[in-house]
């Protein structure tokens, strides 16, 4: 029979020689000490709250893909609005679910200045002065195929639809909105909204753009919530950038900044940290990112089914925008999160 043969010795040397006097838990040994050093911080400041609108009162519809989320009427609306203003959440974007008898294939009815989205921002403001109202200029929740632009003998058209979500910017403005972030994905869109926004006398009203938003599985429970799911024909991946390109995303950023935009967003979030991190190492900007309806379902349902700590995985999740170098975030989880702060 072989002899097992020995085992080789430990190190010789002390953990002191090894790290040099270096010993990095020494600042995690204590709570008041890893508070002490803690890079990243979280403030109910960073957040930005996506609600979903609807016609008529007295509506308050949870959506089944986003559990504790909520379709509201304008009373509903308004009344989150004033909750979450007195929990410090500095602005609220508003998305509408539009009736399906006002969609078409232009998305004309963005173009009607009593539009639910705009009634609503007339609502939140006239209730809710102080608090911010951010407006998304896109036509998917107002066609009747689900995509961002007009569709043309099965073409996206770009100059068209600038044309068309510009006009909307002014009646967004006009409404009361302090942020149009427009995140159809169109060509020259933040240089023709600007220069319209400044020509109607609204040289105030920001433009935050979606800069970089992805064709991505993670927005599946968005289009639920704004009734586009079981619309669209084919996809988005000729407007929207490919999930693989991180140049692409730069070059996408520059532009936009080139045309006005006053800060960026990436969009989805978590999967592209590196791209929030690239973008504020790049440009200096104020920098935000959505954590889109995929992220906020994907920790619900691993919570709901006890294979994660939820609270903590929102926390950590949100937490890791900030490290990415985030000003703020768009997150579905805004007033859990700032009553969880304010306590």
């Amino acid at each position: 029979m072989n002899k097992m043969t020995a085992s080789k010795p430990f190190s010789s040397r002390s953990v002191d020689e090894i790290t040099g006097g270096c010993r990095l838990r020494r600042m995690r040994k204590a709570d008041w000490s890893r508070r002490l050093v803690q890079e990243s911080r979280l403030s109910v400041d960073d957040l930005i709250w996506p609600i979903f609108i609807v016609d008529g009162k007295g509506r308050r519809e949870e959506i089944a893909a986003m559990p504790g989320v909520f379709r509201m009427s304008l009373d509903f609306a308004v009344k989150e609005a004033e909750r979450a203003a007195k929990l410090g959440i500095p602005a609220i974007a508003t998305f509408p679910n539009v009736d399906m008898n006002l969609r078409d294939q232009t998305g004309s009815h963005i173009l009607d200045a009593d539009n639910i989205i705009n009634k609503a921002t007339r609502a939140i403001k006239q209730a809710v002065p102080e608090i911010g109202i951010i407006t998304d200029v896109a036509l998917d929740p107002f066609t009747s195929h689900g995509h961002d632009g007009i569709l043309r003998d099965g073409v996206i058209v770009n100059d068209e639809t600038v044309q068309q979500i510009t006009a909307a910017a002014v009646l967004q403005a006009a409404s009361g909105s302090d942020i149009i972030a427009p995140s159809d994905m169109m060509d020259g869109r933040i240089g023709a909204i600007r220069d319209a926004l400044d020509a109607n006398g609204f040289q105030d009203v920001a433009i935050m753009s979606y800069a970089t938003k992805f064709a991505s599985a993670f927005y599946g429970p968005y289009r639920e919530a704004v009734g586009t799911a079981g619309l669209l024909k084919g996809d988005k991946k000729t407007y929207y950038i490919d999930h693989a390109n991180s140049d692409e995303a730069v070059r996408e950023t520059e532009q936009d900044l080139a045309e006005g935009a006053d800060m960026i967003m990436v969009k989805p979030g978590l999967p592209y940290l590196d791209i929030i991190r690239r973008l504020k190492d790049e440009f200096r900007v104020p920098t935000f990112a959505y954590q889109v309806s995929g992220e906020y379902s994907m920790i619900k349902a691993a919570s709901a089914n006890g294979w994660i700590d939820g609270e903590k995985a929102m926390l950590e999740s949100l937490l890791a925008f900030k490290r990415a170098g985030c000003d703020g975030i768009l997150t579905y989880f805004a007033p859990q999160v700032a009553q969880m702060l304010k306590g």
